[in-house]
């Protein structure tokens, strides 16, 4: 019986190895999102913020529903918020100075399937990043995507298909690239 566990537990632990050395199972940052929340004059000064921190000019966000809600003041087609969306070397490089505005310090609650999020009270937090008169005291939100080799198949156009379970990075696997590659400390 002994044995029968020990060539169980060696056959896994072989498994695992494996499947870790795997390049296909490998994960990436897809790609990294700044958004700011604003309406009115607020809004060109969280346009400006964006394009201070990322270098790249914001799209503006705007309301979606078809028709005016009236217990929210939304009405179709008003401007609500900005963002900008970074990938590649830039996305790497910023994610890096942001988290040094948060202390390198995650919550499991910030981190979900295949991404996380956080948030920076003050953009004068950020290391590197001094204060601007015509932005004055702002936020910022960010959030980070990751994703498999392989995902794209179920965002293709043509012959699109599901893809297994197995495909979805969990909440551990972030936090084990988080802890490897930014050294970030989630509590």
């Amino acid at each position: 019986m002994k044995k029968e566990n020990l060539k169980t537990a060696v056959e896994t632990s072989k498994a695992n190895k494996k499947a870790l050395d795997n390049p296909m199972r490998k994960i990436k940052i897809e790609k990294i999102v700044l958004s700011c929340g604003a309406v009115g004059p607020d809004l060109e000064r969280a346009r400006k913020l964006l394009e201070l921190l990322s270098g790249k000019k914001p799209q503006i966000i705007k309301a979606g529903p078809k028709r005016r809600i009236p217990a929210f003041d939304v009405k179709p087609g008003l401007e609500l918020g900005t963002r900008v969306t970074l990938r590649g070397k830039d996305a790497v490089e910023i994610i890096k100075r942001l988290l040094g505005a948060v202390d390198n310090k995650l919550s499991e609650k910030q981190i979900s399937q295949n991404s996380f999020s956080f948030g920076i009270r003050e953009y004068i937090e950020i290391p590197g990043v001094e204060y601007h008169r015509e932005i004055g005291i702002r936020g910022l939100n960010v959030t980070v995507a990751f994703y498999r080799f392989g995902t794209r198949v179920k965002r293709k156009k043509i012959k699109a298909a599901k893809i297994p379970r197995k495909q979805i990075i969990t909440t551990e696997e972030i936090i084990r690239y988080m802890e490897e590659n930014f050294k970030t400390r989630i509590k």
